[in-house]
């Protein structure tokens, strides 16, 4: 199934033959897995015939299981290839095989970094790591960093004139530095690309692009370069990018989680999509002719809430980059580059509905000519994602409802099938981070990175009971954000807050009653109907019930610094911080370091 992986040949990618044999056979174990699944819930759903309800039931599970299936399947592929492949990298990624890391370094490169209402000395803090290592590696002249700032804030604005331009002119007599502030962000992030490309994209080969909460070391910065060096044909490399340590409960637990699953769910996904691959706007390396040439986004026609210009652009030019005949791939290596992660679930909601306001623009884009069948497919996926919200609070509330009507739980499911398809359903859910939990537990020398298997493991059920909680509530939010587009409600660029803060219990239950009403009535509505159905209702139901107590408590600045110090959530950064991560002087590695 993996190409003989003991015996692969690393030094070219792999054939169109061999991809599009990997690519039917991975549609194949998707469909029949969905048809499966979708026979099960029949079966289990057939007592005293298929009425209404059942068949809602079906419609809606059909919606959810793309995201769920196809994220077993890219797991599943993934840990094959971490165990049994002596070179994982290499098989998703065949040229960065042949790089050594010795290579002298001679293309131009622009450093991106794009700024919007955030703090100077954060960016500052983040990129004199990344110039010193490039000076000490002595390619400072093949470099070149842009500031390419959106910010619309006066006090911000002046905090960056006055900041940042010291900071060039600290910087310019060593690493060529170019600071520029925009006005008007028109087109958002892409237009901000944009506007670097018409003025000085000609001067560039590539370009490394970074976000404001972006880290990268040198070491990594010359990785993809000399990677994309490699390979004229590449257009676009990715690098896996993992949370930074933090001082945020819910930060440090969401990033635990992600740190889980994106691994072999990368790997899996990379082997079959092959030169398809995805780019996520930052920590990647971009081929500048090709992209200036192929991959500008034009806004989209006016009338209706996703017109304008695209606010979710990264995925859209990595399918443009594709179409123009050059490859996108990723380089599935963890120590490639760190991002922050929004530190409460007020402000993650707010980046995720900006990000469900920009993917759903992705459908004006999925008949282009020209685009590769796989392209087509990772736009629908994206779509896909969050059309499956509704569908998953769908069958919460006629769920309920169904059993609450039948005058016992046997007389609307039946208890063989009903349990089967609920424990297939969760190993589905699980299956990324299953397969990592697997890989750390059978290697001694991860499992003392993750600070030890009894530490690693109790995390891993700490994880799992906040994604459990936390995903319902997500699935509401998308539902109801859904409902407001319909009726034109829009959400702009948005700036984050990036520090620690408490959230309060009024902001928590202002924002999120939603969710405590709905959980909370669902599971009132089984108590007095049929409360022994009530465990696995807690599945969908538990999470909204407790969305504004998990708000608050995940935010709570002591509780958080808490965590860092007896290691929930504790990443391998914080149990052998890299050098460049050390001199971050993050809290979180410092904390680590005092308790250990």
């Amino acid at each position: 199934m993996l190409d003989r992986l003991d015996r692969l040949d690393v030094a070219t990618a792999a054939p169109r033959t061999s991809l599009a044999g990997r690519q039917a056979l991975f549609f194949a174990l998707v469909a029949a897995t969905m048809a499966a699944l979708l026979w099960l819930l029949a079966a289990a759903l057939s007592v005293g015939g298929l009425d209404a309800f059942d068949a809602t039931l079906l419609a809606l599970f059909a919606v959810t299981l793309p995201w769920s299936v196809i994220g077993f399947w890219n797991a599943t592929i993934g840990f094959l290839i971490m165990r049994f492949a002596r070179d994982p990298t290499a098989v998703v990624c065949p040229v960065a095989a042949r790089v050594r890391g010795t290579e002298p370094i001679t293309a131009s490169t622009a450093i991106l970094v794009c700024l919007r209402n955030e703090s100077p000395e954060r960016v500052i803090r983040n990129l004199k790591p990344l110039l010193t290592g490039l000076l000490a590696a002595g390619v400072e002249k093949s470099f070149h960093l842009y500031l390419l700032s959106d910010t619309d804030r006066a006090d911000i604005a002046a905090a960056e004139d006055g900041e940042l331009a010291a900071f060039a002119a600290a910087w310019k007599d060593r690493i060529p530095f170019t600071y520029r502030r925009r006005p008007i962000n028109t087109g958002f992030k892409a237009g901000n690309i944009r506007d670097f490309c018409a003025r000085w994209g000609h001067c560039h080969e590539l370009a490394v692009t970074l976000d404001a909460d972006s880290f990268m070391t040198a070491e990594a910065v010359l990785r993809l370069v000399r990677v994309m060096q490699a390979n004229p044909r590449l257009g676009i490399l990715q690098g896996l990018v993992v949370g930074m340590p933090s001082t945020s409960a819910f930060a440090r637990i969401f990033q635990f989680g992600m740190r889980l699953g994106m691994r072999s769910y990368t790997i899996g996904s990379a082997w079959w999509q092959g030169d398809c691959g995805p780019y996520w706007g930052h920590n990647a390396a971009v081929r500048l002719k090709p992209f200036i040439a192929h991959c500008h986004i034009p806004p989209l026609p006016r009338g209706g809430p996703l017109g304008g210009h695209v606010l979710s652009h990264d995925q859209v030019e990595a399918v443009l980059m594709r179409r123009a005949g050059y490859e996108v791939r990723v380089l599935p290596e963890e120590d490639l580059g760190w991002e922050e992660n929004p530190p409460t679930l007020i402000e993650f909601i707010r980046r995720d509905l900006r990000w469900c306001q920009g993917t759903l623009q992705y459908w004006h884009f999925l008949f282009w000519p020209g685009v590769p069948l796989v392209s087509r497919y990772q736009l629908a996926f994206a779509v896909l994602m969050f059309l499956g919200s509704p569908a998953w609070m769908g069958l919460l509330i006629v769920g309920t409802l169904a059993v609450a009507r039948a005058e016992s739980p046997a007389q609307f499911i039946r208890a063989d099938a009903g349990m089967a398809l609920f424990i297939v359903v969760l190993i589905m859910w699980f299956a990324p981070k299953i397969a990592t939990v697997l890989d750390v537990l059978t290697r001694p020398k991860l499992r003392r990175a993750f600070g030890g298997g009894v530490r690693f493991v109790a995390n891993v059920a700490t994880e799992t009971v906040f994604f459990l909680a936390l995903s319902p509530i997500m699935w509401l939010g998308h539902t109801i954000f859904l409902g407001g587009l319909l009726c034109g409600r829009t959400i702009g660029w948005i700036g984050q807050t990036r520090d620690d803060h408490a959230v309060p219990w009024r902001t928590a239950l202002r924002r999120l009653w939603p969710q405590a009403v709905l959980g909370l009535g669902a599971i009132g509505v089984l108590a007095l109907t049929h409360p022994s159905a009530i465990p696995y209702a807690l599945f969908i139901a538990g999470g909204l019930a407790i969305a504004v107590p998990l708000a608050v408590v995940t935010a709570w600045p002591g509780f958080g610094r808490t965590c860092a110090r007896i290691g929930i959530g504790r990443l391998p950064e914080e149990t052998d911080p890299p050098a460049p991560l050390r001199g971050l002087e993050l809290a979180a590695i410092e904390a680590a370091e005092r308790h250990r």
